[in-house]
């Protein structure tokens, strides 16, 4: 999807470092920060070197997002590849600095050298090894770390049940699960909340009406409506926004603009915030069905990123 000009992604490095810090104070075990799909859509090259200093490395889904990025370059933290990488060697993660994560036989043994990573399915059900093969994808990858994707407590439980005849180091807690001290094992893996309340995204309302009857391409109703030049082919869909500070609504998502409920006090010029501090993922989440993470994703290729320390 391309970026509207129009539509301004403001990114809070210094917010994102105190969430970082804030992490690293509660959990008190290495944190391994996810800057996977360009740090969510906020920047990777960026987000990177501005949290180095608080964190023990990174996860990236495949080694092309640590490469493009720099990462090692800018940071000397390491990085783990979660994702499949196929056709990618041993020596090309070894090159970058990434250590590759294996779930079958023939990929550990293939990538020993790289210091593979064993992924652990408990319930995910994807890119992760069943617990009949462990012992033999340990043995063959020479792994000596374990993680799994868990969204609970069993699952974490699982994990060390999984692998209570190793002595490994394990990581099972995103996000979700760093409120709950008994998934923290040996470190962290957060993503969305690195982010949380570190981003802006607005835009200016281009035009102000008093509508005169049904508007728009679905014949909306509205007794006043804006427009900002941004739309679905940017990524945006229609949903909550704020208007001059007030609860507002998208109403209709065209193709590069969109129609957004206004009052009789709005002004051409007037900024429509899309995603904030008072308006956050969370929230628009549950009107758009989705989850916050694809939220944050979506609405950070909207516009154009600027960055503030």
């Amino acid at each position: 999807m391309s970026r509207s000009a129009h539509v301004i992604v403001r990114v809070d490095l210094q917010r994102i470092r105190r969430n970082v810090q804030e992490i690293v104070t509660r959990c008190r075990v290495p944190v391994l920060a996810v800057i996977k799909a360009d740090a969510y859509g906020v920047g990777a090259a960026r987000v990177a070197p501005a949290i180095a200093d608080g964190v023990d490395g990174f996860c990236v889904f495949t080694l092309d997002e640590a490469a493009d990025a720099r990462i090692w370059e800018k940071t000397s933290k390491p990085c783990i590849a979660l994702g499949p990488n196929l056709g990618v060697s041993a020596n090309d993660f070894i090159a970058h600095h990434v250590r590759p994560a294996v779930w079958d036989v023939e990929r550990a043994a293939a990538l020993r050298s790289a210091r593979p990573l064993l992924t652990v399915d408990t319930g995910m059900q994807r890119f992760s090894c069943p617990p009949e093969q462990i012992e033999a994808v340990i043995r063959a990858g020479g792994c000596d770390e374990a993680f799994t994707h868990a969204t609970s407590l069993d699952q974490v439980s699982l994990l060390r049940h999984l692998i209570a005849n190793h002595q490994m180091k394990l990581h099972a807690a995103g996000s979700s699960l760093l409120d709950h001290p008994q998934a923290w094992l040996d470190a962290v893996r957060p993503g969305l909340a690195l982010y949380r309340g570190a981003i802006e995204v607005s835009a200016p309302l281009v035009e102000v009406h008093q509508s005169t009857g049904p508007a728009g391409y679905s014949r909306f109703l509205a007794p006043h409506h804006g427009v900002i030049l941004a739309g679905y082919s940017h990524g945006l869909r229609p949903g909550p926004c704020l208007v001059n500070g007030r609860r507002s609504r998208l109403l209709e998502v065209g193709m590069q603009s969109a129609f957004v409920a206004t009052s009789d006090n709005d002004r051409v010029g007037d900024q429509v915030v899309l995603l904030g501090p008072h308006l956050s993922e969370q929230e628009i989440a549950a009107d758009w069905k989705t989850s916050p993470h694809e939220v944050l994703t979506r609405l950070c290729g909207v516009g154009l990123r600027e960055y503030s320390e």
